[in-house]
This record gives structure tokens, C-alpha cells and sequence, in this order.
């Protein structure tokens, strides 16, 4: 077809189109394309939207808030009247009441929910008679809340702390006062519970209304009072929060425009005796907890064993993830976990019993355990962050991680010093049984390095298949583009990805190529409020415009990164792969010799020979039908949609031209240097940039640098001090050295140092500390691997589970 008749074609189409579109309605209809016009959010760039698209598909600033609701947000685009009756529904079944202000906008208020993620709404204007709008509000953990949209507790160690011995005095706290529209406000304690048996059908998570701390108080944004203990039975809520509201409201009424605090351990309103004895109330406390444990399943076996050094665990993105509570990078402040300076969690919370995995370092990089310091890595029963689907125990983010390992470690560790009770039941999981997953890239113009490290260059346009694994139904594609008009290079400029049944997600680059964007089952994605998304079985990391990182159930991680205008995408793969994956970037197996396997299965047979490879490469295009890309623009539908996903014209220089004469020539020779050199003067000489280039050098070495840290390492496991003697030596890694004394009247047996050997075994013997001999005395030995010293007084218990 040529271009004429093809324009001609457009045009008769946009007229039947336009012709069609007439009387056609969104309402009812959002995410649907079936009929003559779209409702799809990609209607906007594409000109196809029904007329009424913006009325009924509504969006909304803000877009998220806490899953403790209380947040005002505005119904973008639609008109309303000042007589319409505002409804706004949640999941189908939670209503709160919102308004019309005077510009004829809607306002919703987000209401208390037990889930993170984004909760379908629908809108009503005739006071709950039809839904007739819709669109979507994130909830957010309030851990990864911004502090602005939160009430603050000033001193919130004075809060937590308050009763024990020379802990007292005023507590205050503050707000933005702009969050709560009155004059007057009710300062309110709600308290967070759990009821049902554990595991049970019945297993509940409650939410209260407790007491007011103050009623029509002025919205001034500041609040002090010296606490006392609750009475009526409140002491018994250990958990909670403070919210503050307009006092035009009745005393804890639910779902109105509000600011809370963080949750928190409510020692300010425990009863009587624990300010006369905290340290035995909370042994008491702990200990019950201890037989709860006891008469619990045991979720050790089922979570993923902890990195064995910082340097892999934040390597491991597809698995693990900063700890918003000992984060480096934040200044490493850990209130829970003193002595380390970095902490991070396992993405994923276990399959049966939906617990967490916590993993913390010291400054040297090692794995601190709980066997040596209170500051040692510790699982969960409930994750942190919370399990799909949310809302009942103990999958309810923060809420039930809170009941099951917070509050405890409040009984046991800081409001008492029985330590050994806790890490009894949370002890760390040292690395024996980590395996670090495999990384695949893909940079520059664009050139490839496999799973098994096999690395070329394939510079068709089109649309390709980088990863396919149908054991673990994971795709990952990627679009290629032209460098710039008249070169004969292209680069990634676009990767979608899915796993299962997950949503669609696609990073590509946009804005002239100065920033990436994140499109959700074909939606934009917007990262300006929050850099974390829990998504339908995927979470989504962006904090900058320039880096994302995807998450799967599975493990697999894609990180993107945009350098110089290109895309950098590294693909992590656990073990579970292995022997598992096709595509672009071969197959997992650590044999180098079939990574290059055409679609049909047939090797290549000359890996150095250009032109094979590039068939090789030609041989992985995807097809409309499986295609996860979207197609939002009369540009990506002309070159991608309706033409062939590898286009057979464009044919690409294979190798860079060597002209000593090319003005590129000096800048290339000093800029290419070293292992990868090859890329990054094709990128210069190609595709005529010298940033490129560099990006590309400098994509390389990272990916260099992410291979060797995620390299195996050699642990021996822990060794314990000795009964009646002291170590010295808290690194478990291969070449660390372990030294062990004895107490005064106590003689040393076995080695008093053992290093870790490249076996993964311990030189020397097992040391034990004698009782010193003297005449008619019999000999008592304390032997190693029963008990360690962790802090002042404090004895713990390390469960071996390997």
C-alpha cells in the first residue's frame, strides 16, 4: 500500500469513525472498547474517546493517602450542581459522604481501609440512587506515607516509652492543619485489635473508636497533655492511633475528613500498674505471649532465608527491598534495630501464612543475628507491608505485623529485658540456604548480556521477546527504536512485562527521551505522590522519573534505568528459573553454549558471525496477538501495530566502522576502554554519540559490578560462645576468624580461634570452657552451640534451622 492510499484509508476511517462515535456514553462503561468508541484511558491520546469519557472514567488530586482514610480529594473534570448529593462507594461496599464546593467540583473522603493498593470507587450524585462514575484511589501503608500528610508525635520515643522508669511528663503532638477543613477539631484515640482464632475462618482485624483527648479544640495544629491511665477497660487496647477531625462530627464517627498519626504502642494510657512496675507488667505480657507462640504454626520453614551481605541484599531487588526503617541511604536510623545501618525486607510475604522476612547489616556489610545483638535481623509472622488479598489477619499491612511482632518485642525487649522470649520465636535466619539470583541485561544500541553471560549486539526495530518462561508464566518484552533518523542503530525504548494473571506493566521512554513512564494495564502511572504501588500480583518502585523496578510473586525483578536517553534493563531471575526461560536472553542454565537459540530451537552455529546473530534476534519477534505492548498514539499504531513486529527493512550496520579520519575516532579511543569496549565504541561510531557511548560504558561496568556482588558466598553458620566464656567475632563468611575465652576459674578446651575455611566448615575444634582443676575437684564443661550474650542481662536462645 502506498503512503497516499494508506492517508486516504485514515481518513475514510476517522470519518466512519467520527460518524459513529455520535450518542455513544462512558457511563457504566470505563475500560471498555467494544463499542464504536473508547473508554480506555488510552481514548485521550488516540482521539477516540466517547464525548462523555472525562464525565464518568474520573480522576483525582490527590490520588492517594493513608489506608487510615480521612482524605479530602477532589473529582477532576466532571461538573456537578450545587444541589447534587454526594456519595463516593469503596470495593462495592463502603460509603462515605462528600460535597460540591463553590467551582462545582466534587470532593470524596477516602474511608478507613484494611488494604493497600488501588480501590476501585464509583461516585454517586443523587445521594446513593446510582453509581454511575468511576475511577481508582491508592491506599498506602502508612509506614511510606510523605510526614506532611501525617500528624506527628513529637518525641514519639517519650510516646512509646511513657511510664517506664523516668519516662513522663507532657506529651505533644502536631499537624497540618490544612488536612482537616474546621475551626474546631476532636482529638480522638482509636485503638487497632485482632479477635477470632489465628488462621481461622473467624480471624478478625477491629479497628475503634476509643475516647476523646479533647473536644473543640482549635485547628491550630499543635496539642499537648499530660496523659493518664485509661479507664473503662481502654488500657487493653496496646494499639492505636490518634486521629483528629472536625468537631462538627459525633465522637468517633467513621469515614469524615481527618489526619492521623502513625500506629503506635500506647504505653501513655496503660493502666496503673504498669507505671508502678513496667518491667514486670511487660514480663507478664511477653510471657503469655511466649505460650501463644507456642500453640501457633511454625512460618520459619516457608520464608526466604536473609542475603548473606548488604551488598546482595541490595542487589536482590526482585526479592528484597529497603526497610523504610533502617534505610543507608536515610542516614540509617534503626530505631528497632541498633548497630545495624542497613535493614531489608522480603517483597513477597510467605504462600501459606503470608509472613515476612527482615534481613539487617552492620557497617561492615555482614548479617547481624539476633544470636549476638538485639540489633539482629528478624522474621515476621506478619508482614510488614501486608499480603494480597489484604484485609483480614494476618495479611493486614502494618496492623497485624504490629499485634504479632511489634508489640512483642515492645513486652520483651524494650519495656522489659527478656529478649530470650522473643528470639526464641523470631530468631534470624543466617544465609546458608540463600541463592542469589542470576542478571541478564540489556543497554546501549542495544547490546545483550545473558543469563550465562553471552554478550552481542542485535539491532533490529521491532518488537521482541527478551524472557519467556511458561513453567513460571512470566513474559518480558521489549520495543526497539531507531538512535535518531538516518542511523542504522536502534536502542530499547520500551519493556512490558507480566506474570500470571498480574497487570500488564510497561516502562518506556517518553519526553524526548529525558524520562521514563509507567503504564498499568495500558494507564499512565503517576509516581508524583508516591514512589511504592501495590499492584494486582506485581509491585511497582519508582523514586526518581529515571529508575523503576518491577516486582514479581515469583521473584523476578526488572529494573529499568534511563542513561543518556537509553534505556538500561536488567532482568533478575532466583533459581527457580533454572532451565526455565527462552528468549533474547537465553536460557538459565549456566551453559553459555545454547543462549543464542532461535525461536524454532535451532542454535546458532556461529555465535561471531553478525548476520546469524541478527537472525537470532529477527526470530524472537512477537506477534499482535501476544503482544503486551500498548499502542496510544497514530505513531506506535503505524510503525508497530500494523507493521511487522521485526522489520525486514531496516538493516543495521553490524560492527563499527575503524576511521581514523572520523571526527568520533579520538573521543571513542579515550572514552572505550577496558572489558565491554567494544559497545561502547559502536555506540559512539554507529550511533554518533559520544553520551551514548559513555552511558554505555558505563552501563556495562555496573552490570559488571552487579554480577560480582551477587556472586555466592562461603558461610560456615553461627558459632556460639562458649558456656562460662566469651567470643570475640560476629562474621560467619569465609577467612572470618571467631576467638573464645574463658571466665575467671575456667579452663579453655578445643581451639580458642576458628576460621571459616572454603568449605564452608569451621577449622579446628569445638571449644567448650572447663572448670580449672584443682585437687579433689571434678571437672564441669559448658559446651559450645547452646546459648550467646546479646545485651546487658539479657540471654537468647539461637534456633538453628538449617
Amino acid at each position: 500500500m502506498d503512503k497516499n492510499t494508506y492517508t486516504t484509508l485514515t481518513l475514510l476511517l476517522l470519518v466512519t469513525y467520527v460518524s459513529s462515535t455520535l450518542g455513544q456514553s462512558c457511563e457504566g462503561r470505563c475500560m471498555d472498547m467494544s463499542t464504536s468508541c473508547s473508554c480506555l484511558s488510552t481514548c485521550v491520546s488516540l482521539n477516540s474517546c466517547c464525548p462523555d469519557y472525562r464525565q464518568f472514567c474520573v480522576e483525582t488530586v490527590p490520588y492517594s493517602g493513608s489506608m487510615f482514610g480521612g482524605m479530602d480529594f477532589v473529582i477532576l473534570h466532571a461538573t456537578f450542581n450545587k444541589s447534587s448529593q454526594i456519595i463516593c462507594r469503596f470495593n462495592s461496599d463502603t460509603d462515605t459522604v462528600g460535597y460540591v464546593d463553590e467551582h462545582g467540583r466534587a470532593h470524596c473522603i477516602s474511608p478507613l481501609l484494611y488494604e493497600t493498593g488501588w480501590i476501585h470507587f464509583e461516585l454517586s450524585s443523587d445521594n446513593g440512587t446510582t453509581f454511575n462514575r468511576e475511577g481508582a484511589w491508592l491506599s498506602v501503608h502508612t509506614g511510606k506515607l510523605d510526614s506532611s500528610l501525617k500528624a506527628t508525635l513529637v518525641n514519639s520515643t517519650q510516646w512509646q516509652y511513657y511510664g517506664t522508669p523516668n519516662v513522663g511528663g507532657s506529651l505533644q503532638m502536631e499537624w497540618n492543619t490544612s488536612l482537616v477543613r474546621a475551626e474546631k477539631v476532636n482529638i480522638e484515640l482509636w485503638g487497632y485489635r485482632e479477635t477470632g482464632e489465628a488462621y481461622s475462618d473467624n480471624w478478625r482485624g477491629e479497628w475503634r473508636y476509643l475516647y476523646s483527648l479533647a473536644k473543640d479544640y482549635p485547628n491550630n495544629g499543635s496539642f499537648s497533655f499530660i496523659p493518664k491511665p485509661a479507664h473503662n477497660g481502654f488500657s487493653s487496647w496496646e494499639l492505636g492511633n490518634i486521629r483528629v477531625s472536625s468537631s462538627s462530627y459525633p465522637d468517633g464517627m467513621r469515614n469524615i475528613q481527618a489526619t492521623w498519626t502513625e500506629d503506635h504502642a500506647l504505653a501513655w494510657h496503660l493502666e496503673e500498674a504498669f507505671r508502678q512496675n513496667s518491667a514486670a507488667w511487660a514480663l507478664e505480657k511477653c510471657a503469655a505471649w511466649d505460650q501463644l507462640e507456642n500453640q501457633l504454626p511454625d512460618f520459619l520453614s516457608e520464608i526466604i532465608d536473609c542475603p548473606c551481605t548488604l551488598a546482595q541484599a541490595r542487589a536482590d531487588t526482585g526479592r528484597f527491598h529497603t526497610d523504610y526503617g533502617c534505610d543507608i541511604d536515610r542516614g540509617s536510623v534503626c530505631t528497632y534495630h541498633p548497630g545495624s545501618v542497613h535493614c531489608v525486607r522480603a517483597v513477597q510475604a510467605s504462600p501459606k501464612y503470608a509472613a515476612g522476612q527482615q534481613c539487617c547489616y552492620d557497617s561492615t556489610g555482614s548479617q547481624v543475628l539476633t544470636a549476638d545483638s538485639i540489633g539482629g535481623s528478624t522474621p515476621d509472622r506478619g508482614h510488614d507491608w501486608g499480603s494480597p488479598p489484604y484485609k483480614k489477619p494476618p495479611r493486614i499491612p502494618g496492623q497485624s505485623h504490629w499485634v504479632y511482632d511489634v508489640l512483642s518485642f515492645y513486652y520483651c525487649c524494650l519495656w522489659s529485658d527478656n529478649c530470650h522470649y522473643y528470639f526464641k520465636h523470631r530468631p534470624s535466619s543466617d544465609c546458608r540456604r540463600y541463592q542469589a539470583p542470576s542478571s541478564a541485561v540489556v543497554f546501549g544500541d542495544p547490546h545483550f548480556i545473558t543469563f550465562d553471560g553471552v554478550s552481542f549486539s542485535f539491532n533490529g526495530k521491532g518488537e521482541y521477546t527478551l524472557v519467556t518462561s511458561a513453567d513460571k508464566q512470566l513474559m518480558i518484552q521489549g520495543r526497539t527504536e531507531p538512535v535518531n533518523e538516518g542511523t542504522k542503530a536502534t536502542k530499547l525504548s520500551a519493556v512490558a512485562m507480566q506474570e500470571a494473571s498480574s497487570d500488564v506493566i510497561e516502562v518506556r521512554l517518553v519526553g524526548g527521551n529525558d524520562h521514563l513512564e509507567v503504564l498499568q494495564n495500558q494507564k499512565r502511572l503517576s509516581f508524583t505522590e508516591q514512589s511504592w504501588m501495590d499492584l494486582k500480583g506485581v509491585f511497582v518502585f519508582s523514586p526518581l522519573s529515571s529508575n523503576v523496578t518491577v516486582m514479581f510473586p515469583t521473584g523476578a525483578g526488572v529494573e529499568v534505568r534511563l542513561r543518556e536517553g537509553t534505556m538500561t534493563t536488567t532482568v533478575l531471575l532466583p533459581e527457580a528459573f533454572r532451565d526455565a526461560t527462552r528468549g533474547l536472553l537465553g536460557n538459565l542454565n549456566g551453559n553459555p553454549k545454547d543462549d543464542l537459540t532461535l525461536n524454532s530451537g535451532l542454535p546458532v552455529q556461529n555465535q561471531s558471525d553478525p548476520q546469524e546473530v541478527f537472525n537470532f534476534g529477527a526470530s524472537w519477534a512477537i506477534s499482535n496477538e501476544s503482544s503486551l505492548f500498548t499502542y496510544d498514539s497514530d505513531l506506535l499504531l503505524e510503525e508497530y501495530f500494523f507493521a511487522p513486529k521485526h522489520d525486514p527493512a531496516f538493516i543495521p550496520v553490524f560492527s563499527a566502522p575503524d576511521h581514523p579520519d572520523d571526527p568520533l575516532h579520538s573521543q571513542a579511543s579515550e572514552i572505550c576502554v577496558g572489558e565491554g569496549a567494544q559497545f561502547c565504541r559502536y555506540d559512539i561510531l554507529v550511533g554518533r554519540s559520544p553520551q551514548m557511548g559513555n552511558a554505555t560504558r558505563l552501563s556495562f561496568q555496573s552490570h559488571i559490578s552487579l554480577v560480582e556482588d551477587l556472586k555466592p558466598v562461603v558461610t560456615c553458620g553461627w558459632l556460639s560462645p562458649p558456656n562460662n566464656g566469651k567470643k570475640e567475632g560476629t562474621t560467619y563468611l569465609r577467612g572470618a576468624k571467631v576467638n573464645f575465652t574463658c571466665d575467671e576459674g575456667y579452663t579453655l578446651k578445643g581451639s580458642s580461634e576458628r576460621v571459616c575455611l572454603r568449605t564452608g566448615q569451621w577449622s579446628g575444634e569445638e571449644t567448650s570452657c572447663v572448670v580449672t582443676m584443682y585437687e579433689g575437684q571434678v571437672g564441669q564443661v559448658g559446651q559450645v552451640g547452646q546459648v550467646g550474650q546479646v545485651c546487658p542481662s539479657a540471654v537468647v536462645w539461637f534456633h538453628n534451622r538449617n
